[in-house]
């Protein structure tokens, strides 16, 4: 038995047990049982209440919980975990060059409230079937896009769903790491995903920050809200007192949310082509976006199905500066 540690768990968030069960329950309980969705399409069709049945995808950020946390735990409470037999965790690669995606060869991942189990006879088939690649342990283990998700994972189901709470084992864990992929590969991924979105006992967890702004990032990118031409800032450029960074930083977000919102791949990626934005789990969204196309071509998902509400956006600061940087964090959910 191969156990992936914990490896951010004492620096990234607390490794003490029941510090971070109190923590995440605290973030849990101060999202509201019904808010308006964020989304230019979304704010106008009224509120959802929260969870929501039949939700069962999601995007939610994975920095350091201090900052994304409480964000993440809007997209966690969002969703309807009591049926979940299986979980899918899909997340970016850092540190990793990967130009098409992998999955895992551990057999657990260890966090500080438990072990989640991995479903290994569906990774073996898909690493197969998808000609994925298996991450070594020490690429596992330095993947922090994957790990921020693991204790809300074990949460969420520790207390929603009665299988898991008899048997930690019942509802396993589908981790894949997606790389630097080309459109037609997300296609051609999404398409391998997408019979698995007709499961109702499936669920989806898509890991990405949005907005990465700042030299350090090497993005400055600065949109004006007259439509004239977007611009790269230098240390030198002038910024208009009445528009400030933080907010072109949220004009670009907003658009890649209703990008999102849309349901179409197509849009999302032309829009992070026209903008550059930093989405940085671009990959793995665009691959989920991919297969819910290719699941309505299969077979008719159903009205707004796999279509995403956004319901919370907040950042780690408000840039007013070309030497200042923030990062964006989201949460959505979908229904299936």
């Amino acid at each position: 038995m191969v156990t992936r540690k914990a490896t951010h768990a004492g620096s990234w968030y607390t490794d003490n047990k029941q510090l971070l069960s109190q923590q995440l329950d605290g973030w849990l309980a101060d999202v509201p049982a019904t808010t308006t969705p964020i989304g230019s399409v979304s704010s106008q069709q009224g509120q959802v209440s929260i969870p929501t049945p039949d939700a069962r995808a999601i995007i939610a950020p994975h920095a350091g919980y201090s900052y994304s946390g409480p964000a993440a735990a809007w997209a966690y409470k969002s969703a309807d975990w009591a049926n979940a037999k299986r979980v899918f965790l899909l997340g970016p690669s850092h540190h990793y060059y990967l130009a098409g995606a992998a999955t895992t060869g551990c057999d657990k991942y260890r966090t500080p409230l438990g072990d989640l189990t991995i479903d290994r006879d569906l990774v073996e088939e898909i690493q197969q079937d998808w000609d994925l690649e298996i991450m070594s342990k020490g690429t596992d283990e330095d993947e922090h896009s994957l790990e921020m998700h693991l204790p809300y994972i074990y949460k969420m189901l520790s207390l929603k769903n009665m299988s898991f709470q008899n048997d930690s084992k019942s509802v396993p864990l589908v981790p894949i790491m997606v790389g630097n992929t080309e459109a037609a590969l997300e296609a051609y991924y999404g398409s391998m995903l997408a019979p698995y979105l007709f499961d109702p006992h499936n669920v989806f967890v898509i890991s990405s920050d949005f907005c990465h702004w700042g030299s350090r990032f090497r993005y400055t990118y600065y949109q004006p809200p007259d439509g004239s031409a977007a611009t790269h800032l230098k240390s030198s450029s002038a910024v208009p007192s009445d528009y400030p960074i933080h907010e072109s930083i949220a004009a670009v977000d907003h658009e890649s949310i209703d990008a999102v919102e849309s349901r179409s791949h197509k849009r999302f990626l032309d829009q992070l082509k026209k903008t550059g934005n930093t989405v940085c789990g671009r990959h793995p969204i665009g691959l989920f976006m991919a297969a819910v196309e290719k699941a309505g071509e299969l077979r008719e998902l159903g009205e707004g199905k796999g279509t995403f509400k956004f319901l919370r956006y907040e950042r780690s600061s408000l840039v007013e500066g070309v030497q200042h940087s923030s990062v964006s964090y989201c949460s959505a959910f979908a229904v299936l």
